[in-house]
């Protein structure tokens, strides 16, 4: 008889044991399991909230206007997007560099936080890898769009065909092909391997038929027996072994894009490590983002702690000062090196035609996010909720910056 094993933190309660009533504590007032307040969200018996009607009536709103900007740019051209014979990346790549970079925050704190064992992480990592997801998904679509004639973008994998033709393994653009793609798919194993007891619990709590059905195509005939547990948790563990060095090298080759090249203020060897500093701090800004209105929401309060804001405003902190210091050692080196070009290309960053760019992002990155010293501003759902915003901005506007460097005079 194979012995019992209790599910590991993070995930709802083992799918092998019946949903039992809760203990009554008082006259009208019972004490839910986490399993039961958990699955109340999604298993609804009085319908679906009106709220989230009106949030998918957004939602929907929203896409409908990116279809119709999308089917608008294949109509005209990339040149609506500003996209000219000196003009190469512009918008488009500003937007792969932020969305990437949000993408960054859920493999981080699902694999990385997992191997160093900190249980803090259980109570986010669900919502974080699923922006992770959804992120990736959003920065594909501008290297996709970017190349103008979409429909082709099959040509950049390398596959037998008559034309004769192979994809340029020395670009970085093609380098960014196979990190994304390998980041995207990993991000997704890992997302759904950890979702298997959660969704299991969820087909044995349906109470409509279909929705069993679904739910039990989704859990892969999970039983919650002990040998599923050590199955899962080795394939959980390795997935996480493998998708953490797809954090630093993901974000490395993205930063490829420019620092291969030899523009001035781009052919830089603080890129890499730079990059993937923001990308953490940008991340762990957006599931703060996200973090605060879910629990706001649908009354998470004893799930996400105000220790779990916390420790993500440290992370923020932490990574904001690593990119603070990126900023001053692009200074340093623009002086450092005592070429023009690098401090010609400085001066018209701080006082140049966009210069209001290059301090708004300053401010936005390194002078309010030094709030979060303010132990009363970390313990503060929505100070932190509005300084995660702040820093979204801040390190759009740094990617809006770095690429000004191509197009702006000197």
């Amino acid at each position: 008889m194979a012995s019992e094993k209790r599910a590991p933190e993070g995930t709802l309660a083992s799918a092998a044991a019946p949903a039992a009533s809760p203990p009554v504590i008082g006259p009208g007032h019972s004490m839910e399991t986490v399993t039961d307040q958990i699955s109340r969200i999604v298993l609804r018996e009085k319908g679906t909230h009106p709220r989230w009607w009106l949030a998918f009536a957004i939602s929907s709103l929203l896409v409908a206007v990116l279809m119709a900007s999308v089917g608008w740019l294949l109509l005209k051209g990339v040149g609506v997007w500003g996209i000219n014979v000196p003009v190469g990346w512009g918008f488009a790549i500003v937007n792969l560099v932020w969305w990437i970079g949000i993408g960054h925050a859920g493999t981080l704190i699902s694999a990385i936080l997992l191997l160093f064992r900190q249980e803090w992480r259980t109570s986010i990592n669900r919502f974080a890898e699923a922006m992770t997801l959804f992120a990736v998904a959003c920065a594909g679509l501008f290297p996709l769009l970017h190349v103008g004639r979409p429909w082709l973008a099959y040509w950049l994998f390398p596959y037998p065909n008559t034309m004769g033709t192979w994809p340029q393994f020395r670009s970085p653009l093609e380098w960014d092909v196979f990190a994304i793609g390998t980041y995207a798919t990993v991000s997704f194993l890992f997302w759904y391997v950890g979702l298997i007891p959660d969704l299991a619990t969820m087909r044995d709590r349906a109470r409509w038929r279909w929705v069993k059905v679904l739910y039990g195509m989704g859990a892969l005939g999970w039983r919650g027996a002990a040998r599923h547990w050590e199955r899962y948790e080795t394939a959980y563990l390795l997935l996480a072994g493998l998708a953490t060095p797809l954090v630093v090298s993901v974000h490395t080759v993205v930063s490829y894009d420019f620092a291969v090249s030899v523009i001035p203020g781009w052919h830089a060897t603080i890129f890499p490590p730079y990059f993937v500093a923001g990308a953490i701090y940008s991340g762990f800004a957006m599931v703060v983002t996200l973090a605060v209105p879910i629990r706001k929401l649908y009354h998470l309060e004893d799930f996400i702690t105000s220790r779990h804001l916390q420790n993500m405003a440290k992370v923020m902190l932490a990574t904001g000062l690593i990119v603070a210091y990126g900023y001053a050692t692009e200074a340093f080196f623009a002086w450092y090196s005592g070429s023009e070009y690098e401090m010609a290309m400085f001066r018209n960053r701080t006082s140049g035609p966009y210069g209001w760019s290059y301090w708004a992002l300053i401010l936005f990155n390194v002078a309010i996010p030094q709030l979060l010293w303010v132990r009363r501003v970390r313990s503060a759902p929505w100070a932190l909720f509005a300084i995660s915003i702040v820093v979204n901005i801040g390190m759009w506007l740094e990617r809006y910056v770095i690429c000004l460097l191509y197009t702006s005079p000197s």
